[in-house]
């Protein structure tokens, strides 16, 4: 008898060793968790937990550096002003348009709301037929009035599901629901449930594909190691309708090896406001050249200054370049001494560009040459004199330069159309940019 209460008192003492083993490394894991984000009950939060611990246990090869899986995703996209790519989302998947953005957080996609009056759009999503999606409720987290990741506070709407408004520099909005949805990258290959907005008011035929460092992009919600865009020439008569196409890469690019590279810089957190964005990929510029010539621009048009002035970042999802006041000042200053008497006076493309001009622009690229942005570690991009400027419309064209001040910020901006014949890749893990030249429109 004494034997067997020894024995069941060992059996016990095990038990509780186990079960409180358990509950302090879940207590452990969930501590290093910055938030979830997930609508999941409790229940479910838990049981997700404990099936990683038990997934983690087991031995794996570089468990600490790897992301869930290796991206390996190919993809044509269209350009014409913006890079537009078509992916699938939901499950089954449906193919959404959405612009290639670099330098915003947070994707959102067209939805529509059945309606018996209104045939929906077809290029827009429709909820109900994907078995993956889910609204956020207004107590989910991300649903809080001091949540830094949104332009504007989120709200709770009539139907207490979390809203979201989101504000872009060129002074368009884009509001919704927040939703949760997957992205079937292949039959085998999907990635976890994303946060994304879900726009049902809008005009527009497309949404966008945030691409930045915050933690709600894409390719921090998906662990996207790297990723990659190919920018073709722009046909001359570009439009909607008469798109060049260029590749788009999720994961390692074949040609990455022949690539140049320059690192992310990094600011302390007094810099990061008013004027500065800590989630853009900002980059060290160190000069710009016109006919050969460098221009006599201080270092300090190019750094930000101590509030945020003057940051240099590669945005994608703007399409022409914008420099702040004190170099931009030099760039025009330029352009008048070598073809000033050809510039039209008083003119200004989109409120924007105001070096324009009438007249034959290949003898006008003539009379200004090529021009080159230097980076850090001497790092080039050079635009052919041909590509300089851009056709406008009614025989006008454009040095695709403008001040930031026109569109309310204080950074410099190397937007798409000086990004034509260049493959762009930025590494998520060694927080580097790099740069190839390219013929974009045969690329692979």
């Amino acid at each position: 008898m004494a034997s067997c209460n020894s024995l069941f008192f060992l059996l016990f003492m095990l038990l509780v060793f186990v079960i409180s083993f358990q509950f302090i490394t879940v207590e452990a894991k969930a501590v290093s968790l910055s938030f979830p984000l997930t609508s999941a009950p409790l229940s479910t939060k838990l049981a997700s937990i404990l099936s990683s611990l038990a997934t983690s246990s087991r031995p794996r090869s570089n468990q600490t550096s790897s992301p869930p899986f290796n991206y390996n995703y190919k993809s044509s996209f269209k350009y014409s002003m913006a890079l537009m790519v078509s992916l699938p989302i939901g499950t089954p998947p449906q193919s959404q348009q959405m612009v290639i953005d670099t330098g915003s957080q947070l994707s959102w996609i067209q939805c529509h709301r059945k309606s018996p009056r209104k045939p929906p759009p077809t290029t827009s999503f429709d909820p109900s037929l994907s078995s993956t999606f889910s609204l956020l409720p207004c107590n989910h987290p991300l649903c809080k009035p001091r949540i830094p990741d949104f332009t504007l506070p989120t709200t709770c709407d009539q139907n207490r599901l979390c809203h979201y408004s989101y504000f872009y520099a060129d002074g368009t909005l884009a509001e919704g629901n927040l939703v949760r949805e997957k992205f079937t990258l292949s039959n085998s290959r999907t990635t976890p449930p994303l946060i994304l907005g879900c726009a049902a008011e809008s005009g527009e035929a497309e949404g966008i594909l945030g691409l930045n460092l915050g933690r709600l992009s894409f390719v921090s919600q998906a662990k996207v190691p790297r990723f990659s865009y190919c920018v073709p020439i722009r046909n001359a008569r570009y439009g909607i309708n008469n798109p060049t196409f260029g590749t788009f890469y999720l994961g390692q690019n074949p040609h990455s090896p022949t690539f140049r590279y320059i690192d992310l810089l990094t600011f302390p957190r007094s810099q990061h406001s008013p004027n500065f964005d800590p989630l853009a990929y900002t980059v060290g510029l160190a000069g710009i050249k016109i006919g050969g010539k460098k221009l006599n621009i201080s270092a300090a048009a190019f750094r930000p200054d101590a509030g945020g002035s003057g940051q240099t970042m590669i945005d994608s999802g703007t399409q022409y370049t914008f420099l702040v006041d004190a170099a931009y000042g030099k760039v025009r200053e330029e352009i008048v001494r070598l073809a000033g008497a050809k510039l039209k006076k008083g003119y200004a493309y989109g409120g924007a560009l105001d070096m324009c001009f009438d007249g034959n622009a290949a003898e006008i690229g003539r009379s200004i040459g090529d021009m080159v942005f230097r980076f850090e570690n001497g790092v080039e991009i050079s635009i052919d004199k041909g590509r300089i400027m851009d056709d406008v419309g009614g025989g006008v064209h454009c040095i695709a330069i403008g001040r930031s001040e026109s569109l309310g910020v204080a950074s410099n901006i190397i937007g798409n159309f000086h990004q034509q014949n260049l493959w762009v890749e930025f590494d998520l893990i060694r927080r580097r940019v790099g740069f190839g030249t390219a013929d974009c429109s045969i690329s692979k």
